[in-house]
C-alpha cells in the first residue's frame, strides 16, 4: 500500500495523534513580557481560568508598548468568551506565547472562545502555540474582526494553532483582516468549518492572508470557506481531508494554491456518486502542483466555474475503490473566460461547450486545441486561424472566421 492508502484509511486515526504546537516563538529581545500565571491562572484543568486570564489579556494589550503575555504550559477552563480589543492604536509587536497551553472551552451559550475584535489601527498581532479544544457548544475557537470604517486589524501572524472540538467554525476572520499569515496551524473536528474568511457583512475588506503548511481535516462543513466575496486568500503546502464537505470553497475565487493536497473529502456524502470536488472554484484561480487523492467519496481535485481565467499547472486527480472512478476537474463558464492546463495528470470534464486549452497533460501528452471555428482555443499563426470543419476539413483564415465554411481549405489556393 501507498502512503495515500494507508492515509485515506487512517486518517482518522492519524488525527487523533496530532502533536501538540511544536514550536515557541520567541517575543523580542526587548520586549515587555507578563505571566498569566501571575494573575492568577491556574492551568490545572479544574479552575476556571477565565477571569484571571481575561485580566492578563487587558493588562496585555492595554498600551503600545509592545507587550507579549505568556501562558505556560497547563489546561486552561475557560467558560466565557475572552476578549481582545483594545481602543487605541497598536503599533508595536505584541501578542500571546502559549507554547504548551490549553484552553478547555466549557462555553455552552454559542459564544466565541478567542475574540480579536479591532476598533482601532491594530498592527503586529502574534499569536503563538495556542490550543483551544472545544466543548461542541460555543462558537468559533477564534474569531478575529475590523468591521469598523477606518479601522483595520493586519500584519499579523497566527503560528503552531491548534483548534479543534469546537462547534462553531475553527476560526473565524472578517472584515479589514489583511497581510496576516497563518503557519503551521491545524484546525479539526469542528462541527462548521474548519477556518471562515470574508469581507465584513457591515465593513471591511480581507485580502493578502497566506496559508501555509497548515492542515484542515474532519470539520462538519468545509476545511476552509472564502465568503462574502473575498478571494485574496494563498494557500501553500497545506492539507484538507476527511472534511464532511468541500475541503475548500472558494466562491468569488482564489489568487493561488500552491501544492495543497485534498483527500477524502464529502464524508458527509452518501457515497461516491453523492460526493463533490475537494475544491469548489467561482470566477477565477490558480493552482500550481496540487494533488486530490480519494477511496471514498470525493470525485476530482476541482469543481469550477470560471468568469475570467483559470490556470492548472502540474496538478493530480485520481482515486482508488469506491472512488476509482476520480478524475482531476470539471470545468464550465462563460464564453469569454480562459481556462489552460499544462501537465495536468487526470480527466477533465467539460460542459455547454466550455473549453480548456489542455498542454502536454493526460497519457497522450501534446497540445490540445479548439476545433470549432468559434472556439476560444483555437491554433493561430499570426493572423491566421485554423479550424475543423463539419466535413473534418481543415481550414483557415486571415482574421476571425465568421462560420464554419468560412476561409480556405488548407493546401488549396484560393
Amino acid at each position: 500500500m501507498n502512503r495515500r492508502h494507508i492515509l485515506a484509511l487512517a486518517g482518522i486515526g492519524a488525527f487523533a495523534g496530532m502533536p501538540r504546537a511544536m514550536a515557541q516563538t520567541a517575543p523580542p529581545a526587548n520586549a515587555r513580557t507578563l505571566s498569566a500565571a501571575s494573575f492568577g491562572a491556574k492551568g490545572d484543568g479544574q479552575t476556571d481560568d477565565t477571569a484571571a486570564l481575561q485580566k492578563a489579556l487587558d493588562e496585555t494589550f492595554r498600551g503600545n508598548d509592545g507587550t507579549f503575555l505568556t501562558i505556560p504550559p497547563g489546561v486552561y477552563r475557560v467558560e466565557r468568551t475572552l476578549r481582545i480589543s483594545p481602543q487605541h492604536h497598536v503599533t508595536h509587536a505584541t501578542g500571546i506565547i502559549a507554547s504548551g497551553a490549553r484552553l478547555r472551552s466549557s462555553i455552552a451559550d454559542g459564544a466565541n472562545v478567542l475574540e480579536v475584535n479591532s476598533r482601532s489601527t491594530f498592527r503586529f498581532l502574534q499569536i503563538n502555540g495556542l490550543e483551544i479544544h472545544g466543548s461542541g457548544k460555543e462558537g468559533a475557537g477564534i474569531h478575529m474582526e475590523c468591521q469598523e470604517g477606518g479601522k483595520y486589524l493586519y500584519n499579523f501572524s497566527l503560528r503552531d494553532i491548534v483548534v479543534q472540538g469546537c462547534g462553531g467554525d475553527g476560526a473565524r476572520l472578517l472584515g479589514n483582516v489583511f497581510e496576516g499569515q497563518l503557519y503551521n496551524c491545524y484546525l479539526r473536528n469542528n462541527k462548521a468549518n474548519g477556518i471562515t474568511f470574508g469581507h465584513g457583512s457591515r465593513s471591511g475588506i480581507l485580502s493578502a492572508i497566506h496559508v501555509m503548511a497548515s492542515v484542515f481535516g474532519e470539520n462538519g462543513g468545509d476545511g476552509a470557506a472564502m465568503i462574502n466575496n473575498c478571494y485574496d486568500v494563498g494557500f501553500h503546502g497545506s492539507y484538507f481531508l476527511l472534511n464532511g464537505r468541500y475541503g475548500l470553497v472558494a466562491s468569488n475565487g482564489c489568487t493561488l494554491l500552491s501544492h495543497c493536497g485534498f483527500e477524502n473529502n464529502h464524508q458527509a456524502a452518501a457515497d461516491f456518486d453523492a460526493g463533490g470536488a475537494g475544491l469548489k472554484l467561482n470566477n477565477f484561480g490558480t493552482l500550481i502542483g496540487c494533488t486530490a487523492y480519494s477511496m471514498f467519496k470525493q470525485q476530482a481535485l476541482l469543481d469550477a466555474f470560471i468568469v475570467r481565467r483559470l490556470v492548472m499547472v502540474g496538478c493530480t486527480g485520481s482515486g482508488g475503490g469506491a472512488a476509482k472512478g476520480a478524475y482531476l476537474a470539471r470545468v464550465r463558464g462563460q464564453k469569454k473566460a480562459q481556462a489552460l492546463a499544462m501537465g495536468c495528470s487526470g480527466d477533465i470534464r467539460t460542459e455547454s461547450g466550455f473549453e480548456v486549452l489542455d498542454i502536454g497533460s493526460g497519457e497522450q501528452g501534446g497540445m490540445r486545441f479548439s476545433e470549432r471555428w468559434d472556439g476560444r482555443n483555437n491554433l493561430r499563426l499570426g493572423d491566421y486561424v485554423l479550424w475543423v470543419d463539419e466535413t473534418g476539413t481543415l481550414r483557415t483564415k486571415k482574421g476571425p472566421p465568421q462560420s464554419d465554411r468560412d476561409g480556405q481549405p488548407v493546401g488549396m489556393r484560393g
